[in-house]
């Protein structure tokens, strides 16, 4: 199977400055793959040789902004056509919405996040925003399942409108086992997974590089933990958004979401 990882630097609409995060992630894969092409002596990363491409969509020009949300289903639609692994390097996390759309209601997303963005309060657009664009999809989602959100706002019965079952950090943090073991379950039950990172689901003091940074977030072994969980064949791709590097310390962001695309895509191919 080959791997497409599409740059897709989407951040209108909230969180403006992530779009330059999707590309330097993009930039960071190809730098992998650039290094692993130079390198004479065995390596892991070997396996990616020829069985990984980049994809970047542009939003410079008034066309392509107005058309973001069909080019952006159209790239995930051919991914996934294809049999392709999707790496999505999305902006904000609103860019990831073409892709939950393509996926359809059959498929299990896991979705980490600090936030369940699907807020209509008293400071909260009713348009289109990355706060509140799981209630804007225009097919029916797939099941959604949060890991990691530090909402204290929404009722369980909101929250039940949309996602399928949400562990908050609390419950992550309080009982791991118990959600590690729901988590294998619902992966081993469904057709096809996909994992989906807003990067403010990890603590800030991991990763700093997010527009609304909140306390108590996951530590990066906890997200390993959680992609172990989730991982089989039946994973068809991951999604990662809201990384903007304006806000970096020391690049501490961008080589722990570097570390982890590679982690990934090695998984992936075996490596």
């Amino acid at each position: 199977m080959k791997s497409v990882a599409v740059v897709f630097p989407f951040d209108l609409f909230g969180s403006a400055g992530t779009g330059a995060g999707a590309q330097l992630l993009g930039d960071a894969v190809r730098e992998i793959l650039d290094d692993t092409a130079r390198e004479s002596r065995p390596c892991r990363a070997a396996v990616l040789a020829g069985n990984v491409k980049v994809r970047e969509a542009a939003f410079e020009t008034v066309a392509q902004v107005t058309n973001w949300r069909k080019r952006g289903r159209q790239l995930a639609k051919a991914a996934l056509d294809a049999g392709d692994f999707l790496l999505w390097l999305g902006g904000n996390h609103l860019s990831v919405l073409p892709v939950l759309e393509e996926l359809g209601p059959k498929t299990l997303v896991v979705q980490l996040d600090a936030h369940l963005d699907v807020y209509r309060f008293h400071d909260t657009t009713a348009e289109l925003s990355h706060g509140n664009f799981l209630k804007h999809a225009a097919v029916p989602l797939p099941a959604l399942v949060n890991v990691g959100h530090r909402d204290l706002f929404l009722t369980a019965a909101e929250v039940a409108e949309t996602f399928t079952a949400a562990h908050s950090a609390v419950d992550v943090a309080t009982k791991p086992d118990r959600v590690l073991a729901d988590l294998r379950k619902r992966a081993g039950a469904a057709t096809r997974v996909w994992i989906d990172l807003d990067c403010d689901a990890i603590d800030p003091a991991f990763l700093p590089a997010v527009g609304q940074p909140l306390p108590f977030g996951l530590a990066p072994p906890t997200v390993l933990a959680v992609l172990d969980a989730m991982w089989s064949d039946k994973v068809a791709g991951v999604s990662v958004s809201e990384f903007d590097p304006g806000r970096d310390v020391r690049d501490t962001g961008l080589n722990l979401l570097g570390w982890l695309v590679e982690h990934v895509l090695l998984r992936r191919h075996g490596g």
